[in-house]
């Protein structure tokens, strides 16, 4: 009898990562994913990010899990540094899922009023992310399979007044992940652009929570689910992709009025 070869919609475990590199590692979206793949497959895991003390804090929390945790200073800043820190990582053996969850979300009244604040959150979350993605990619490349996860927001696909310098570099930074992965098509390596809409956490505690709110849980049950589909994007919730649709093509001057 002839086997079966696995579909490529295929949903199955082996479409999950065993091993997983955060880039901003004390993300509560990405830690929350990790403890799922973690529940699933996933043995090893790197937890990158600035703060050393929070960082062995998470990986001490994995490990309880069965998984074997490392840290690694980076600085989604320290653009020169990137191809060296995530090239050690690479060089201790092969790496499934590289998951890139940092960010700012900064305070768009503040930050109109001081120019440098505004410039700090369209680095980090958008020249940053640039140059770690390519970095990450490129690695990905040469081994020849893994995925790229890039956490954007829904606030990429239409400036709103409230969020509008957050909203633009997540835009940025959306627009240059689809275009990865179309670069990428074909070479082994899957980019996958997640799309959340705001996520109840310590970063957005305090602001008041509207309609289709999600939690770090369940963003991480959407990047699971894209990952064993092998997705291109991912919406959470999934009904936010029809609202956005129509938010997008609704006329300015109606939107501008808009309680968004």
């Amino acid at each position: 009898m002839a086997r079966l070869v696995p579909r490529l919609t295929d949903p199955g475990p082996g479409r999950l990562p065993r091993s997983v590199l955060v880039l901003g590692g004390t993300s509560e979206i990405a830690l929350a994913t990790v403890r799922r793949l973690i529940a699933r497959r996933t043995r090893t895991v790197w937890l990158a990010g600035r703060s050393a003390p929070a960082l062995e804090e998470e990986a001490a929390r994995l490990r309880a899990l069965g998984a074997e945790v490392r840290t690694v200073a980076f600085d989604a800043l320290d653009c020169g540094a990137h191809e060296s820190v995530l090239g050690k990582v690479f060089a201790e053996g092969p790496v499934d899922l590289v998951l890139l969850a940092f960010g700012v979300l900064g305070d768009q009244a503040y930050d109109e009023r001081e120019p440098l604040n505004a410039v700090h959150v369209a680095q980090t979350n958008y020249s940053g992310a640039v140059s770690a993605s390519l970095v990450a990619a490129r690695a990905l490349q040469n081994q020849g399979h893994g995925s790229l996860a890039v956490l954007s927001a829904a606030a990429a696909e239409r400036a709103r007044r409230t969020d509008f310098i957050y909203g633009s570099s997540k835009a940025g930074l959306d627009t240059f992940t689809q275009g990865l992965g179309d670069a990428l098509y074909g070479t082994g390596v899957h980019v996958m652009l997640v799309r959340p809409a705001f996520v109840t956490s310590r970063a957005t505690a305090g602001r008041a929570v509207p309609p289709l709110a999600s939690t770090p849980g369940e963003v991480a049950t959407a990047v699971e689910l894209g990952l064993r589909r092998h997705s291109e994007t991912v919406w959470v919730p999934g009904t936010l992709r029809v609202v956005t649709t129509a938010l997008r093509h609704l006329p300015r001057g109606l939107y501008r009025r808009l309680p968004l």
